[in-house]
């Protein structure tokens, strides 16, 4: 399973060592941007799965960042948690309405902080607590790390298995190749990034089969998606102990 990856956005520095450490026990990757500015730029290169965004800010405020986020198509709808030491009714409202998801005041214990973030993940990335995925005809089961086509086993290696599954729980969203390297290779891994050309190919030539759609699409220009035009084909869905979720 793919990690996710928290971006923590605060000036503080025993605020981000407090998160940092506390994220890092619980299995999350993180990335730190200590400016607003930054943030935008770290949020846009780096597509992370959630963001704890503090309200004061050396450059801009938290507000307008978030406000900022929102208005773009890649990051609208990535989870933000607003964390602030203004703990005033009127100040909750305004992040909410500005768009953050939740919001904690500092103070805070780091134990509610770890399970405000598991609940909103479990609302952003369903298959974080599911057993397969589902798309066009291919079954990703997340516990023998198997990949079936139409009932077909798939062999993939490793690296194919972690691009489709970063495709699988993300699907219709392009990807740009820095996006890829970062999602299935890792932040602190260094491989060319014409590299993931070669990989979305041989990922493309594993789920070929005779009257089956290529779910990979090709951005010019932008990256990939796991895209298949129209019709029943692009549904997705989830199985969690039996039961499927649409």
């Amino acid at each position: 399973m793919i990690q996710p990856l928290v971006c923590i956005v605060e000036d503080e520095p025993a605020q981000v060592e407090l998160l940092s450490y506390n994220l890092a026990a619980e299995g999350y990757k993180t990335v730190v941007a200590e400016t607003g500015h930054l943030a935008l730029d770290l949020v846009e290169e780096t597509n992370p799965d959630l963001i704890i965004l503090d309200w004061m800010l050396p450059d801009i405020s938290g507000i307008d960042v978030c406000r900022r986020l929102r208005s773009r198509e890649e990051s609208k709808s990535i989870p933000i948690i607003m964390l602030t030491a203004r703990g005033e009714e009127t100040d909750r409202v305004q992040g909410l309405e500005t768009g953050a998801d939740d919001y904690i005041v500092k103070p805070y214990s780091p134990k509610e902080m770890i399970a405000r973030i598991r609940a909103l993940l479990r609302r952003s990335r369903p298959s974080l607590q599911k057993e397969t995925l589902n798309y066009s005809s291919i079954v990703m089961d997340l516990r023998s790390h198997t990949v079936k086509r139409n009932g077909k086993l798939i062999h993939l290696g490793p690296t194919e298995y972690r691009l489709l599954l970063t495709f699988m729980e993300r699907p219709g969203r392009v990807l740009s190749r820095i996006q890829l390297l970062d999602l299935a290779w890792g932040l602190d891994v260094y491989v060319e990034d014409r590299t993931v050309d070669v990989h979305i190919r041989r990922l493309r030539k594993a789920l070929m089969q005779p009257d089956c759609p290529d779910v990979i699409r090709t951005m010019r220009g932008a990256g990939y998606s796991l895209n298949v035009q129209g019709g029943r084909d692009g549904h997705i869905s989830w199985r969690v102990k039996g039961n499927h979720i649409h």
